[in-house]
Order: C-alpha cells, then structure tokens, then sequence
C-alpha cells in the first residue's frame, strides 16, 4: 500500500486564505446573485493555482454559499420565493433562541459594543451602503449570539446567512432606505432591561420584516 502523502501547506494555506475571502465576500453580498464563478478567473484574481481553487469552491457549494449546476457551472445562489421563506422560518427558529441564551451574559460591555456597530449599521444606511448595511447587520447578530455559547446553533445560522447574501445585496440595493429599522434599538433596550421575551419578539422582528422584503 502506498503512502498518504501529506498536503503541501503552501497549498492548504491558499486554499484557506481563499475559502475565507469567497465566504465573506458571499455573506456580505459582495456578489450578484446568480454571478458565475470560474476556475481560472479565481485563479487570476488571486494569484494563486488552480487546485486551491477548486477545494475553495468545493466547500462553498457544500456549504450552500454557491450552487453547482449539471453542466458543473459555479454561481452564487438565485432564491426562489420558497426557498425565501423557508430560511425566514430557520432564521425565526434559532436566532431569538439564541438571543434569549445570551441573555444572562448580557452584560454593559456587551451592550456598548451593539450600540457601536449598530451606529455604524445606521450611518451605513444614511450613505446608502448595502453591503456595509449588510455586513454591519451581521456583525450585531454575531457578536450577541457569541454570548450565547451554542456554536451549532450559530453554525448553522451562518449557513443561512451564506445563502441569503447575494439576494440580500441584490434587494435592500433596491429599497434605498433613508433610516435604518427600529428592531436594533428595540433589542438594546430588552438587553438592558433583561427581558427575554421582549428580546425573542424583537429579534424575531427583525429577522422576519428583513425577509418579507427579500420575498416582494
């Protein structure tokens, strides 16, 4: 029997650096929906061989960050109405569960860091930002569900999130808010005060109204 050679790390490096780079740049919205992805075109951009390419993809798709198609063309997510819902329905699910296990761990220094990123989740809306809307959005989420000491949970939140980004991008572009929803400061003030099914109804909202506009 031949031995298992081990993966050159140089290799297993780039394909990490750029399995991290495509993640966010998805999850943010950085990219269409439907957009193409290519082998080569990666490849180019980054510098990089093929073969870290391939694995970086081969990950995406797994993770439903990207779809392969029959004909083995890479893009980015297209979701349809239904698929829509049903990832509200996860979302309604597991992050106000989250929100109310973090609750105990809530403390002031908690709070101030929310208030931080939510001013600039609102100063991303006054410039019309999505993808800083998005990505400042994301960041209050994922740093009150850290508290919340369920990594599979938020594992499993997050690949929803990969999911939704490029639709997510492709939609809020449209609306052009002018003032950020009230749900942010709603879920601060039931932080401050400890109360939990207050903050379950607010995090419910403002996952759920986000996604009514993903589905119009």
């Amino acid at each position: 029997m031949s031995a298992v050679r081990p993966a050159d790390p140089g290799t297993a490096a780039a394909h990490d650096r750029l399995y991290r780079s495509l993640r966010v740049q998805v999850m943010h919205g950085e990219l269409p929906p439907g957009q193409p992805l290519t082998l080569r075109g990666l490849a180019r951009a980054h510098g990089v061989s093929m073969t870290p390419v391939r694995e970086a993809l081969r990950r995406l798709v797994a993770e439903g960050a990207l779809t392969l198609s029959a004909s083995g063309r890479v893009s980015t997510p297209e979701l349809s109405t239904d698929r829509i819902e049903e990832l509200a329905a996860i979302r309604a699910l597991l992050e106000p569960e989250m929100a109310a296990r973090a609750l105990p761990r809530a403390h002031m220094a908690l709070i101030e860091r929310l208030q931080l990123i939510n001013a600039a989740n609102v100063e991303a809306v006054a410039r019309q930002d999505a993808v800083a809307f998005i990505r400042t959005n994301l960041e209050f989420h994922r740093t009150l569900y850290l508290r919340a000491q369920a990594p599979a949970m938020l594992a499993m939140t997050e690949t929803v999130w990969l999911q939704l980004g490029p639709t997510m991008r492709a939609v809020y572009g449209r609306l052009r808010r002018s003032e950020a929803p009230p749900h942010h400061r709603l879920i601060l003030a039931a932080l401050k005060a400890g109360d939990e099914p207050g903050l379950r109804l607010a995090v419910r909202a403002d996952v759920t109204q986000g996604l009514r506009h993903l589905q119009g």
